[in-house]
């Protein structure tokens, strides 16, 4: 089938680095609210949507992913004074519900419902903080999927609202003082309007908003006019002594702590100085909790795969109080005077508990193979919530008995699908330099591997972000289809650790493409699939995974859909957010660096001529992570250079952003037309 695609513009746009001369003809295609952009977003959308409505399973795929989206869907309670809180989505809202119950065998009611805020669901809660007596709710809305927001306060005996209204913040959650006056939050200077979604974002500052105050009376707590590139996230310990405010630096996984001793709790003091406890950048350090002067910490200094460690004040003299192990320390609360220890097994939650002294005392006993998250609470807990998924089990919430050592199932969602009618496995393979590789793969039970089973090869590979078992409604619809369902666990995660993370930035980004290069060779000569009925996909970092891969193997997959992708690696930086992934990318500026960014740019390894994967990109037109100028020009590059006879499409959201807050009605339309799209050209021939 032959495709006319929209006319794009070649302009004589040339940028020189270091020395080389390099064309970029849709620089235009930067402009998402141009005349010239805007006609050219709704003739691709045009395209691409009459391609995908004719197909006429369309209807169908739809009516399956709401019947089975249309599930009650429970968060991980937590507690804030006498009260605890918990989200809840009864099975289609376009946004989850924050709920509150005096009592967990009593009646909840609804603290916040953000469906209300918007006809379309595109007002979405983006960040929320209780204040430490349960009196109060710090709340954050964002519109249209941007990553900007502006915190409010509501009062949680008669759910009011009060006038405060604090804006431009970004980048930033809330914390209370223990006096229940107001709260800790960071924000960058008021952007230009017109440019709001794209200008680039420095010198993010600390501040203090006292309830009941104009955003002009914010104290400014911390700032650093030397460093534009630090950010600062503010967070108060559990006695309301210090506040930890921890510095990052773009998305490096290292950071510096510096401290503030608020002196007492009910009158904190808002002009002590700040302490640097931790002032240079040497590895990553995570506040678990305090006791009196004594903090303790994760850190993977000297401990690639973290261990905790105490810190006394004011000196930071340290000791180590749980080594590192051999499995990846993922996280760790203090709850009732012990610690709670999540581990990562070739990237499988395990859960143990150890004594403040770091002397281990049992494993916490989990449902089965999968991921935890939860164990939040304070030092004094002597319950908390945890919840269990896995590629095959729906998201339940458990309660933990901390005193007796005992698990009990607290929510437990009803989904209209068998899950014995599916089987998961892990696999691994060896990448082209004979790393191994961990991979799950999932799928109906008892599939014939004969080499013709169409496969979706899922992955990341980037900033220390590890892929673990989920479920997912999205990827269940696929599986019905009679689906594989394949995701490696990518170098440049953080399955393995930082090794393994550093393992798969700048220099050695080719590794991770390299790695799911051998994913899709490994499926392939298993006989799981054949490249006639293989596709990829991946978000963000992983649509940049999905443009490499099929710029330099478009032999190899039938099929690719990278969404909301950093595609463009030359200009990334400069917009937004971007320039914060030189630590995982590199920066173009540097001469070296540019080498290996140039050398897999998807964008510019687009080559006339050739006949590359049939493809979807997905972007959102309000985007402003990831903005959608790359998968604009990588849509209208792959376009003119096409040489073949299959879909190279570009499917444009409009109020939408990178992910964050899309209604579920908009989740399900796209998702719809990824499988729609897949049938079309894996499976109809």
């Amino acid at each position: 089938m032959a495709f006319t695609y929209p006319q794009a513009r070649q302009s004589d746009q040339v940028d020189t680095y270091h020395g080389i001369d390099i064309l970029d003809p849709y620089r235009w295609l930067e402009d998402s609210d141009s005349q010239e952009t805007r006609a050219w977003i709704e003739a691709q959308n045009e395209l691409t949507f009459g391609f995908l409505k004719q197909h006429p399973n369309r209807d169908r795929l739809k009516e399956r992913l709401t019947q089975l989206w249309n599930y009650e869907k429970y968060g991980i309670p937590f507690k804030e004074g006498d009260r605890y809180f918990y989200f809840k989505n009864d099975g289609l809202q376009n946004q989850n519900v924050l709920y509150v119950l005096d009592d967990l065998d009593g009646d909840s009611r609804v603290l916040l419902d953000p469906n209300q805020l918007s006809d379309d669901g595109t007002v979405a809660l983006t960040g929320y903080a209780i204040s430490p007596d349960g009196q109060w709710l710090a709340y954050a809305l964002s519109e249209s999927g941007s990553d900007w927001k502006t915190w409010h306060i509501r009062n949680i005996d008669n759910s009011q609202d009060l006038d405060d209204e604090v804006k431009w913040s970004k980048f930033s959650g809330a914390a209370w003082t223990h006096d229940n006056q107001g709260f800790y939050y960071s924000a960058y200077d008021r952007p230009q309007e017109e440019s709001q979604y794209e200008d680039i974002n420095y010198f993010q500052k600390l501040y203090y908003h006292r309830r009941g105050t104009p955003q002009s009376e914010d104290v400014l707590i911390y700032e650093r006019p030397d460093e534009k590139e630090w950010g600062f996230s503010g967070d108060v310990t559990d006695d309301g002594r210090y506040l930890i405010i921890s510095v990052w630096r773009g998305t490096e996984p290292k950071n510096l702590v510096f401290y503030q001793d608020l002196h007492t709790p009910t009158s904190p003091q808002l002009d002590a100085p700040v302490v640097e406890l931790i002032n240079t950048w040497e590895a990553r350090y995570d506040v678990v909790g305090n006791e009196g002067d004594r903090l303790w910490l994760t850190t993977d200094f000297n401990a690639p795969r973290y261990c905790l460690i105490a810190l006394d004040l004011p000196r930071g003299d340290r000791h180590i109080i749980i080594p590192e192990a051999d499995d990846v320390l993922q996280g760790v609360s203090l709850l009732n005077h012990q610690f709670v220890v999540e581990y990562l097994k070739d990237a499988r939650s395990q859960v143990k508990r150890f004594n403040l002294s770091g002397e281990f005392l049992d494993d916490v006993e989990l449902p089965g193979i999968g991921s935890v998250g939860g164990f939040g609470g304070k030092a004094s807990d002597r319950e908390t919530f945890y919840a269990f998924t896995g590629f095959t089990t729906p998201t339940c919430i458990y309660r933990y008995d901390l005193t007796r050592g005992e698990s009990h199932l607290f929510r437990q969602p009803t989904v209209d699908f068998n899950p014995e009618e599916y089987e998961t496995h892990q696999v691994f393979y060896h990448s082209k330099d004979g790393t191994r590789i961990p991979m799950f793969i999932t799928h109906k039970r008892g599939l014939v591997c004969d080499g013709n089973n169409p496969t979706y090869l899922y992955g990341y590979g980037g900033f220390n972000i590890s892929l673990t078992p989920s479920f997912s409604v999205s990827q269940l619809v696929w599986m019905e289809l009679g689906g594989v369902l394949a995701i490696p666990n990518l170098r440049g995660g953080g399955e393995y650790g930082e090794a393994w993370h550093q393992a798969g930035i700048k220099g050695n980004k080719q590794n991770v493409f390299d790695d799911f290069i051998a994913a899709a060779e490994w499926l392939i000569d298993q006989g799981y699939t054949c490249s006639e009925k293989l596709a990829i996909g991946g978000g963000s970092n992983g649509g940049l995974l999905v443009g490499a891969c099929m710029t330099q193997r478009p032999d190899l997959f039938a099929a690719a859909i990278p969404e909301v992708g950093v595609l463009d690696m030359l200009r990334f930086h400069k917009f937004t957010i971007g320039w914060a992934w030189c630590s995982d990318y590199g920066s173009p500026d540097d001469a070296e660096e540019f080498k290996a960014l140039y050398a897999y740019s998807p964008l510019h390894r687009v080559q006339p001529g050739t006949a590359y994967p049939a493809t979807l990109i997905i972007t959102g037109d309000h985007d402003d992570r990831v903005v959608p100028g790359h998968s604009f020009k990588f849509a209208a590059a792959l376009q003119a250079a096409d040489a073949g006879e299959k879909p190279l499409l570009i499917r444009i959201e409009t109020k939408a952003g990178h992910g964050a807050g899309k209604p579920t009605s908009k989740r399900i339309e796209e998702v719809a037309d990824k499988w729609v799209f897949l049938q079309q050209v894996l499976m109809d021939h």
